[in-house]
């Protein structure tokens, strides 16, 4: 109900009276990032780096209103951090503590991210979903890769004298855009 323009029209008399406000309201964006976390993202202060990129990133959440996803990729399995929050200062106790080791359940974290986007669109089918892989790209193999079928974005985290470059096949083969951290301007 829009009261003060209807009552700068005077007492209303009867309902066509009424001035009523347009819902302008877009709708909620969900970002989903997952975060690969494994050993070899030490090497060469990748996983310092990508800290501060995610810091950055969970301050633009918060801003834009945007709920998070956060799945990270690191041990034996990958883990659910937070499912469709909104952003808030919490995310800096869980990125304080965050470490490196283990293996890289990449591809499991990109199939749990999959199967969660998919449900999540037939929840909200008005969410604008976006994706946020960062990764250094060592991973075993690169077939049957599932489809997130959002618009997505790969950070190459790989540092070093000797890069293999498997982020930007990664990439690719996930149809998301590339880009390497260095490239970002944030050292």
């Amino acid at each position: 109900m829009n009261w003060p323009g209807t009552l700068l029209n005077g007492r209303p008399q009867r309902r066509t009276d009424l001035l009523f406000q347009q819902r302008t309201r877009a709708p909620h964006e969900i970002w989903l990032v997952i975060v690969d976390a494994s050993a070899s993202t030490r090497r060469h202060q990748a996983l310092s780096d990508a800290k501060g990129l995610l810091a950055q990133l969970f301050d633009d959440a918060y801003r834009q209103r945007a709920r998070l996803a956060l799945l990270t990729a690191s041990g034996s399995a990958p883990k659910w951090q937070v499912q469709g929050l909104k952003a808030s200062s919490g995310l800096s106790v869980w990125l304080d503590g965050l470490g490196a080791g283990g293996g890289t359940p990449l591809l499991a974290a990109l199939e749990q991210a999959q199967q969660w986007l998919t449900l999540r669109r037939k929840r909200f089918p008005a969410e604008q979903q976006r994706c946020l892989i960062v990764t250094d790209g060592r991973v075993k193999e690169l077939s049957a890769l599932p489809v997130l079928a959002c618009p997505g974005l790969l950070i190459d985290i790989e540092r070093g004298p000797i890069r293999l470059g498997r982020a930007k096949d990664l990439a690719t083969a996930l149809q998301a855009q590339y880009q390497h951290i260095d490239e970002l301007g944030l050292r």
